[in-house]
Order: C-alpha cells, then sequence, then structure tokens
C-alpha cells in the first residue's frame, strides 16, 4: 500500500451482494477503517449511521446508488460516495464526475484502485 492514511474512517459498504459486502468490508477493516454493511440502500439510509465516506453498488433492489447518493446530498456534510458497478460506461462516468463522486468502480474490484479510491476520499 503506498502512503498513509490520515485517519481511520467509519465507512458504510451498500451492496445486494454477500460475498462483495463482506470482501470489501474485510479488506477496508485490515486497514484499520470500521465498517457498516448494508444490504440495500434504504437500509443504509434509514439506519441513521453517519460515516466518512460510502461505497455503494449502483444496481439494487429498491433505491439504486445513484438515488442513496442524492439522498445524502441533501444532507449536511454528506459523505463521499465511491459507485461500484459491473455496468460502467462513459455517460455514467461523466454523470458521477458531475455529481461528484469521489470514484466510480467497475467489478470485478481491483483492490489497488479501491484502497486508492477510498484514501483519496477520506482525505477531503
Amino acid at each position: 500500500m503506498r502512503g498513509t492514511l490520515l485517519h481511520h474512517a467509519n465507512i458504510a459498504v451498500v451492496d445486494d451482494n454477500d460475498l462483495v459486502r463482506g470482501a470489501v468490508s474485510s479488506l477496508l477493516r485490515s486497514m484499520g477503517h470500521r465498517t457498516h454493511v448494508f444490504d440495500c440502500g434504504d437500509a443504509f439510509l434509514s439506519s441513521g449511521v453517519i460515516v466518512d465516506c460510502v461505497l455503494t453498488d449502483l444496481q439494487m433492489p429498491g433505491r439504486s446508488g445513484l438515488a442513496v447518493a442524492a439522498e445524502l446530498a441533501s444532507r449536511d456534510r454528506p459523505p463521499r460516495i465511491i459507485l461500484m458497478t459491473a455496468h460502467a460506461d462513459p455517460t455514467l462516468a461523466s454523470r458521477c464526475e458531475k455529481l461528484g463522486f469521489a470514484a466510480l468502480l467497475e467489478k470485478p474490484l481491483d483492490s489497488k484502485l479501491l484502497i486508492a479510491a477510498v484514501e483519496k476520499a477520506i482525505r477531503r
């Protein structure tokens, strides 16, 4: 791992896939972060948990990752958003950039890109 983290962050992992949720959470915990896992956007949004960063899947039952991000954007001091998807395209990348997302990561996830995106997101 390049560089050092500025602090250990509270990070939400929101994904309807158990394996993705578990793997991402495990990697983040190995870096010293506290993780909160949710199988859908509604569960995360209703939890009331305060986080520094949210890693969310784009396509999930109920609210999509974009809908979760829109809800978070309306809050005071919203967390940084990293969107994960197996359905990335240039239009989505442009939309994420315009919405101020910290990153757009393609599935299957590359752990080095994930680590770099989280480090960048929590430095804000």
